[in-house]
């Protein structure tokens, strides 16, 4: 079955381009126009993942993405203006799971697409990863601390488990950033800081579990 992709964009033209050549790519595909009916549909549970544009009108993409993560974690793709900084940082502490600049090529969107959604698929039963206190599941997509589940994204879930597997040495922003994005990490991407930053807040006094090592990486102890 072909997942769903959710895309809404106020660029009624663009939003139809993309739409024909991701259902090209074997995608199926609804289009909507306005942020306030992005979140309503987004939080149908009909979509595996969702394309926001950052300015739609009603209310724009951050607004609706604000709305979704309060429920949903359905992973979530920004549309943000090229060498906007602000409304990318902004989507990924908010809980964006990637962004795409754009003008971007359906080539690229189609990408990133697939990267997510490879990765959203449950891993292959192998038991639990644990650390200490720490405890992630591959297969059911789920990791809890001292008890306690964590909220994570789908790319925070990709990431933690990077790191998990990787325990007790420094791993690059670039490794992380293939391994649990997908794609290269690009020159001046802050992306994986960002994920990383919302990882730690959701695992309170767990955080002191993850160093950066400036200039290198990050490093999950073994405790």
């Amino acid at each position: 079955m072909s997942a769903q992709v959710l895309l809404a964009d106020d660029d009624v033209e663009l939003a139809g381009m993309l739409k024909e050549y991701l259902e090209r790519e074997g995608f199926g595909v609804a289009t909507v126009h306005d942020g306030e009916a992005a979140a309503r549909l987004a939080l149908s549970g009909g979509y595996q993942i969702v394309v926001l544009d950052v300015m739609m009108p009603k209310v724009d993409g951050i607004e609706a993405l604000r709305q979704i993560r309060q429920t949903s974690r359905v992973p979530v793709i920004m549309l943000t203006a090229r060498g906007d900084d602000i409304d990318r940082i902004v989507g990924l502490e908010l809980g964006a799971d990637d962004y795409v600049p754009k003008p971007c090529t359906p080539r690229e969107l189609v990408a990133r697409l697939r990267a997510i959604l490879r990765r959203a698929q449950p891993g292959a039963s192998g038991g639990p990863l644990e650390i200490g206190a720490l405890i992630l599941w591959p297969e059911k997509r789920r990791a809890q601390w001292r008890g306690r589940e964590l909220a994570l994204t789908s790319i925070e879930f990709n990431v933690l488990e990077v790191l998990m597997r990787n325990a007790g040495r420094v791993v690059s922003k670039h490794e992380i950033s293939e391994q649990a994005l997908g794609r290269p990490l690009a020159r001046f991407d802050r992306s994986i800081d960002v994920h990383l930053s919302a990882i730690r807040q959701k695992l309170g006094d767990g955080a002191r579990m993850i160093r950066t090592v400036r200039g290198l990486g990050y490093h999950l102890a073994r405790e």
